[in-house]
């Protein structure tokens, strides 16, 4: 009778198992320590010995940590987790059974299950998700180094080090949206990180300002960068400005130089004129003088 009893105690405990975990996914940042909370009830008492926690990665169908025997059990757990988990084991007599996650990675990215067995079992599931934020994005622009309305240029925006793949927002400066106008890259590295490439073309007017905003959709706006192309009406290549310049200072030149022997020319002739008009004055005076000589009578 009393046997009866217990076995039908136990089976009222088996029931009562409950695993609770967190029902939204639970964000994480690359590279940072992250507890994945799991916790039992409906068991008044028990004794560890009784205890069985087994995490694992769904997705990937790997065991990532275990406990039994009132110890870890780390003989299945897959490599990539070696030396990255832990129990609370202070906790487990009170329902604790999170896991602490370290140095979170992409590729840990996924659903864990959180199973305990204790007579009888019951199981959660969490999932995990992985962000990390990107770099300032920043915006180049190729073309004529000396653009006029109408010309087409080139716009990048690039940003790197983010997950997952952020969204690209292209403006102009009064708001209009150019984003379906524009290409859009990603290309990840060895740790799952991606950088982000975003080409924009466009037909410049008098004065542009143009915008890229990323988001991460994981951890809202990442941030934005803007480039503003003068465009110009036609002017005077550099080259031509230059030549043009050194062609007028040339005639300046010659125009000063040209002035200075005309001067001088016209001195040297006003002089020989003024020494031939006085010559010819004294030839006169000369002529003049014998004149009246010649006709003044002796006196007797």
């Amino acid at each position: 009778m009393l046997a009866l009893l217990l076995a039908s105690l136990l089976a009222v405990h088996s029931l009562a198992l409950e695993v609770h975990v967190p029902n939204s996914p639970v964000v994480v940042l690359f590279g940072t320590d992250t507890i994945l909370n799991c916790t039992f009830s409906g068991v008044s008492t028990f004794n560890l010995s009784q205890l069985a926690v087994f995490w694992q990665l769904m997705d990937a169908q790997q065991s990532v940590h275990s406990y039994w025997k009132q110890q870890d059990q780390l003989t299945d757990q897959a490599e990539r987790f070696a030396n990255r988990t832990s129990l609370f084991h202070g906790q487990l007599a009170s329902g604790n059974v999170s896991l602490l996650l370290k140095r979170v990675r992409v590729v840990d990215e996924g659903t864990y299950t959180c199973f305990v067995s204790m007579e009888s079992h019951s199981r959660g599931a969490i999932l995990m998700q992985v962000a990390a934020p990107y770099t300032k994005p920043s915006v180049t622009w190729e073309g004529d180094a000396n653009p006029k309305p109408g010309d087409v240029v080139a716009l990048t925006c690039m940003a790197y080090g983010g997950f997952p793949e952020a969204k690209v927002l292209w403006q102009d400066g009064s708001g209009r949206n150019f984003t379906e106008n524009a290409t859009v890259s990603s290309v990840a590295n060895d740790q799952g990180l991606f950088t982000i490439k975003s080409v924009l073309t466009v037909t410049l007017e008098p004065n542009n300002t143009y915008s890229c905003k990323l988001t991460n959709p994981r951890l809202g706006d990442e941030g934005h960068a803007f480039v503003t192309i003068t465009a110009q009406g036609l002017a005077f290549p550099p080259v031509a400005l230059w030549v043009t310049v050194g062609l007028a200072v040339c005639l300046l030149v010659l125009l000063i130089a040209l002035a200075a022997v005309c001067h001088r020319k016209i001195k040297e002739s006003c002089e020989e004129m003024r020494a031939e008009q006085e010559a010819k004055e004294l030839e006169e005076a000369k002529e003049l003088e014998e004149a009246k000589s010649a006709t003044t009578p002796l006196k007797s």
